[in-house]
């Protein structure tokens, strides 16, 4: 039997070591994650969010939930993220997603340690359900990657257009048991993007704190991811990150009337255009797609969503465009 000498016991403890810190410290090395919720007439849709925040397989070193209202935060104060002090709720001055979503970045420098090169802010819509590693994953392409400004990732199912997921088959998707819808984010890994989506998108702590969110978009704000990213891509690269998987579930409450969406499908566009945060081709494409969508199920009859409305608005925003008085900020004298 060979007796272990003094070098070999320090050799041998030296690789443990090692392999120790490797396997404990890969969390302390990533980007430290935070996210960003902003809600409006949700409050149940938020609390589940927070469970599966909860378990992320790397935890949120904080959250932060904005509502307009004490209906929107009714409850949540219940939620063991909550209770712990890793989650925090608040509410803005008045609704309007990119107000809000302002004052959680507000929120975030002004309470944590937020916003150098070793964080970054996740933006989730109150309806979307991540993946468990989906914070994991963009930590991890923030880390391997110093060009990379921001994310977003792929939707396995998405309820918008189709009325709505269920939380059940939101489950499913996740687990596989229900394959992923056809989708335009199923394209290759780390494809350069000209908007991430809104209801799931993450940036770096210091794009975040340099860009803002576009306040003259108001309410639901159609569009203002697409402002954002215009932004932050003056920065750096926005890709689509495929590992980062997660279902918007396209709750149908607390959305804009036709009329106003309808507005917002013309005036949106041109005002993000004129910013100099969309290329003139996408804008003449996103209002000409809307406006031949609104046409034709309205001349169908097809009544899952307020098409007349809606070309009701896309007109009204054509009339005020010749006027020169088209502006997003215009839904706001119409009937909510």
């Amino acid at each position: 039997m060979r007796v272990l000498g003094k070098t070999d016991m320090i050799q041998g403890a030296l690789e443990i070591e090692a392999e120790s810190f490797s396997m404990a410290t890969e969390e302390e090395r990533l980007p430290r994650p935070f996210v960003a919720i902003a809600t409006k007439g949700r409050a149940s849709e938020v609390y589940r969010l927070l469970d599966y925040l909860n378990a992320q397989t790397l935890p949120p070193a904080g959250i932060v939930v904005m509502g307009a209202g004490p209906d929107d935060i009714a409850g949540l104060q219940a939620h063991e993220l909550v209770k712990s002090g890793a989650c925090a709720l608040e509410m803005a001055e008045k609704p309007g997603l990119p107000r809000q979503r302002n004052r959680c970045l507000q929120h975030l420098d002004e309470h944590f340690a937020f916003g150098g090169e070793d964080t970054f802010v996740a933006f989730f819509d109150d309806d979307f359900r991540p993946g468990a590693d989906w914070l994991m994953n963009a930590a991890r392409a923030f880390a391997a990657d110093s060009q990379l400004a921001g994310l977003t990732g792929w939707v396995l199912g998405d309820g918008v257009r189709i009325g709505g997921i269920t939380e059940d088959n939101a489950s499913k998707f996740l687990t596989g048991d229900l394959d992923p819808m056809v989708h335009w984010t199923d394209i290759p890994d780390q494809t350069e993007m000209s908007s991430a989506y809104g209801c799931n998108m993450a940036f770096r702590g210091s794009v975040a704190t340099t860009c803002k969110f576009n306040e003259e978009l108001p309410l639901y704000a159609w569009q203002e991811d697409r402002d954002y990213t215009g932004q932050v891509r003056r920065i750096g690269d926005v890709r689509l990150l495929r590992a980062c998987q997660g279902v918007h579930l396209g709750v149908q409450s607390a959305r804009q009337n036709g009329m106003r969406l309808g507005y917002s499908q013309v005036a949106n566009p041109v005002h993000i255009l004129c910013r100099g945060n969309m290329s003139y081709g996408a804008g003449l494409k996103l209002i000409s797609r809307n406006l031949a969508g609104n046409i034709l199920y309205s001349l169908i009859g097809k009544r899952n969503q307020d098409y007349p409305g809606r070309l009701r608005g896309n007109m009204t925003a054509f009339f005020d465009l010749l006027r020169g008085k088209c502006h997003p900020e215009r839904i706001l004298d119409f009937k909510p």
